[in-house]
């Protein structure tokens, strides 16, 4: 039997655009999906024992990379940017449409 996939995604404050991707993706089969936010007001603080837990970890900006890069260090998991600005609310359909555009699940 095939492991499911993990998946992190990560915004700043982890209300919105992350909180979407893991709504909507937590449907799929064969995933499991978590999110998460750079800052410390974030809902889910990124912590290192989410970047172990993951098997990709998915950026809504290149400046999220940056923080997790510098706070953690770098290591050997792929951070995709996926350039999805903070201009969204939770669950917004343009934003939906968007994550399902730039995340491609297999």
């Amino acid at each position: 039997m095939l492991e499911n996939k993990k998946l992190l995604f990560v915004c700043s404050r982890n209300k919105w655009r992350s909180k979407t991707a893991e709504t909507i993706f937590s449907n799929y089969q064969n995933i499991e999906v978590r999110s998460a936010g750079t800052s410390s007001s974030a809902q889910t603080k990124i912590s290192k024992k989410l970047i172990e837990w993951a098997d990709e970890i998915y950026v809504m900006e290149k400046k999220h990379k940056e923080i997790i890069e510098h706070k953690f260090g770098r290591f050997d998991k792929l951070i995709s940017i996926l350039n999805i600005p903070d201009e969204y609310k939770y669950m917004d359909e343009e934003l939906v449409d968007e994550l399902k555009s730039v995340v491609i699940i297999e």
